[in-house]
């Protein structure tokens, strides 16, 4: 009895040191997958200044960790189960590429992107097929794997390229659009012709050449009924299981289910014949539909599986099997081979593109550059590199030769893009249209809106204040704001073109009005005035898009609107117009150029003596951000009216402990950027004191503040004492002395300040002009994201 519960006993410890052993080996492959991660992600880190893709340290760090040696001997006990997971994520990749694809592009006529992509996948074709036989690439030449490699060759990795140009910020530009379109149709057609080739050049039959035939006869029957049944069915079922999830609910479990289980059948049909399970999940992928929740939703957990967890794994596994040991670099014919690959991807796109561009009208240094950029290679040439090398049809040389130029045309890709840029901004500078920004020799130029004959004395007396000298003097666009109503559509005739006369006698008679009052000024007070009269019919949705059009079209440094409010004789506003009310804060928004809104307290019923104001006391005041540089800049050309006395009010935080704190928390902006922004304000003061300040005639008026409680005492204490005051609507980095100010706002188009000077309980005397800076579109640094170079 004892010997046998000795055995029992020697069987129990047996079983505990292996699972202890399993569970250490686990727990092992968890922390290098974990430490592949990190380290592909620090890499990557380290790259960004460079703007790097992920793929290319992730090919570095894949290179170094597979062949190091403790590690390689750790991966020979679970091949297999590596080479498992590879395959299960490839699939994944290649249904996803395929799911992005739309298949109907071949029958329709091609775009000229599509020009473009077929330009450089022939010639880079014709290049590779002549010239990749004599380099011995192959184990065992044939024809068959010539063409495979250059299908390969021709091709383009648009995962990685549309990546690289969205995040550099040109995805929207005419050059950055057309790359992408051309990028997709040339990845498209080149693993099209791979997965139809597959069929017809299948060397894994084996056997007789009538059993060859029969095999690829089978795989193509199987293949062409699963894309049938992809096209047909799909479209149905996933529509149905759409309508029954609508936006806004959870998708349903079971629909769930039923869609993956449905993906997967159809992914699964052709490889009954033995064709490749890769292909055929993207040849089910290009079929299936590619709106609607399911197909979006497949997209966005597939996408996510494969950046956390199977990139990792893939080139841990490409660099495993590229073992340097195998190289050759000895070789003359191993660096020969990699150069001519490198020649032959890079040249023959770069010259078939040339030549389309040519006739597409393009520059030829834009076609080189995207010639380069459709170079790109990406994580499915790599795993045919491998898989060639595992399946004894290539060398280890060979295979590494195409990971090596997958790096070096994703290395290159950034920096082409750098030089678009850079192009761009050469060609096509975008033009800054703003006060601050405008050279003191060139002239002012202005558009002053009005809603009516009520506008046109404050508008008047504005032209006077903002004119100038005479030379280089200012142009003004007094344009007429008219709802487009039905009845004065009803009224309108048709011209030449897109011009229209507008016979409606309300709206004639009001544009004469106007004309005559402001033409009659610039008839008397002309000098350095230049008059032009505009007009923005339109709905009230339309009318922002129309005047900012108009700005960008006439060069516009400043859009002056009227407030939507009016005084009535008591001195209160009236309920305000909605629709001005609209457009007023969509122009502030989508205007490319300084917006102010003027509020009209009595600032038209200034009159003239003798050419000049009899006084006319205006103030700015300046907290800093670029709103108030704006609103300065506008105050120096006030500033030069003889019946103008300006006085420039500065508000400065006191330095307390909590005013410091408080300025270093701000969660929007970082302490480098508004330690910035205070270098600038400070710059822009000290160049407005010294030319208008200093022994000038601007009164300087200083007050240092705590809070925003002192900022509005400060600013009642001014109540009566100014005609006009100019503020800067916002874009203030520090905000200790307007914090809070925005909750109580009535209208925040006006900003903080401009809120308070504007309310019901101040001053019912003084005008206010809010001035708001246009920001730069997009994230490129003086060029906007839509930028246009083709």
């Amino acid at each position: 009895m004892a010997g046998i519960f000795g055995t029992e006993k020697a069987f129990d410890q047996a079983c505990t040191d292996n699972l202890r052993k399993n569970a250490s080996n686990a727990a092992l492959k968890i922390l290098a997958f974990y430490g592949m991660v990190i380290i592909c992600n620090l890499f990557h880190h380290l790259l960004r200044p460079w703007s790097q893709p992920h793929i290319t340290s992730d090919i570095v760090i894949g290179l170094v960790t597979g062949n190091i040696g403790p590690i390689k001997k750790w991966l020979v006990t679970v091949p297999d189960a590596l080479n498992s997971i590879i395959y299960f994520g490839m699939i994944c990749y290649m249904f996803v590429l395929g799911l992005e694809m739309d298949p109907y592009v071949l029958f329709r006529w091609p775009t000229r992107a599509a020009k473009v992509a077929y330009a450089g996948m022939i010639s880079t074709f014709i290049l590779a097929s002549t010239i990749t036989p004599f380099l011995r690439f192959f184990t065992s030449p044939s024809i068959m794997r010539t063409l495979s490699l250059s299908a390969a060759l021709c091709g383009t990795a648009s995962p990685v390229l549309t990546r690289i140009i969205t995040s550099q910020k040109i995805g929207k530009s005419d050059i950055g659009q057309l790359v992408i379109a051309a990028g997709m149709h040339s990845d498209f057609v080149s693993t099209l012709v791979i997965s139809v080739g597959y069929v017809a050049f299948n060397e894994s039959s084996g056997g007789s050449e009538s059993a060859r035939i029969k095999n690829a006869v089978t795989q193509g029957v199987a293949l062409f009924i699963q894309s049938v049944i992809t096209a047909l069915v799909s479209p149905f079922f996933l529509n149905w299981v759409n309508n029954e999830n609508p936006e806004g609910k959870p998708l349903k479990g079971s629909h769930l289910v039923l869609s993956v289980a449905f993906m997967v059948l159809v992914c699964s049909c052709s490889t009954i014949s033995g064709y490749s399970p890769i292909l055929s999940a993207f040849m089910a992928g290009i079929f299936l539909p590619r709106e609607g929740r399911v197909s979006k939703w497949a997209l966005g957990k597939i996408n996510y599986l494969l950046s956390t967890i199977f990139y990792p794994i893939f080139f841990f596994w490409m660099g495993y099997q590229a073992n340097f040991g195998e190289f050759e670099p000895g070789h003359l014919l191993t660096w020969v081979r990699l150069l001519v690959l490198l020649v032959i991807a890079t040249a023959g796109k770069v010259a078939g593109i040339l030549i389309s561009g040519a006739i597409l009208g393009f520059h030829w240094p834009e076609s080189i550059m995207i010639g380069l950029l459709l170079t790109v290679k990406g994580h499915f040439h790599i795993f045919l590199a491998v898989i060639a090398k595992l399946t004894g049809k290539a060398s280890t040389s060979g295979s590494i030769a195409i990971i090596i130029i997958t790096f070096l045309t994703a290395l290159q890709a950034p920096f082409v893009v750098s030089n678009i840029i850079e192009r761009a901004r050469k060609r096509s500078p975008t033009h800054r249209m703003a006060l601050q920004w405008l050279d003191p020799m060139n002239e002012l130029r202005m558009l002053l809106c009005v809603h009516g004959p009520q506008n046109v004395a404050s508008t008047i007396n504005f032209m006077e204040i903002s004119r100038g000298t005479a030379d280089p003097g200012i142009v003004v666009y007094v344009t007429d704001m008219v709802e487009l109503t039905d009845q004065i559509a009803a009224t309108m005739v048709q011209g030449d073109a897109d011009n229209a006369t507008i016979t409606d006698k309300a709206v004639t008679e009001m544009r004469d009005q106007i004309t005559s009052a402001v033409q009659a000024y610039a008839n008397e007070n002309g000098d350095g005035i230049t008059l032009r009269r505009t007009l923005a019919l339109s709905s009230f949705s339309m009318m922002p898009r129309d005047i900012s059009n108009l700005a960008e079209d006439l060069l516009i440094s400043l859009i002056v609107l009227p407030f939507h409010k009016t005084q009535q004789p008591d001195g209160t506003f009236d309920g305000g117009h909605p629709g001005f009310r609209f457009v007023n804060r969509k122009v502030l928004r989508h205007a490319p150029c300084s917006v102010g809104i003027l509020v009209d307290r009595g600032f038209g019923m200034m009159k003239k003596s003798s050419g000049s104001y009899l006084t006319l006391n205006v103030a700015v005041i300046f907290i800093g951000g670029k709103d108030d540089r704006e609103a300065l800049a506008y105050a120096g050309r006030v500033a030069r009216h003889p019946g103008v006395k300006l006085t420039v009010i500065r508000f400065l935080v006191e330095t307390t402990v909590e005013n410091s704190s408080r300025r270093t928390s701000n969660f929007r902006y970082s302490l480098a950027e508004q330690e910035q922004e205070m270098k600038l304000d400070d710059e822009c003061f000290a160049n407005f004191y010294e030319k208008y300040v200093a022994g000038g005639p601007v009164a300087y008026v200083e007050r240092h503040l705590a809070n925003s409680a002192e900022t509005f005492a400060t600013l009642k204490s001014m109540e009566g004492q100014y005609s006009l005051i100019i503020v800067g609507r916002g874009g203030r980095v520090n905000s200790t002395l307007t914090f809070g100010m925005n909750d109580l706002e009535q209208c925040p188009e006006l900003g903080p300040i401009g809120d308070v000077l504007s309310g019901t309980d101040f001053s019912i005397t003084t005008s206010v002009l809010i001035i708001q800076q246009p920001s730069l579109r997009g994230e490129l640094d003086g060029l906007d994201e839509d930028f246009s170079i083709m």
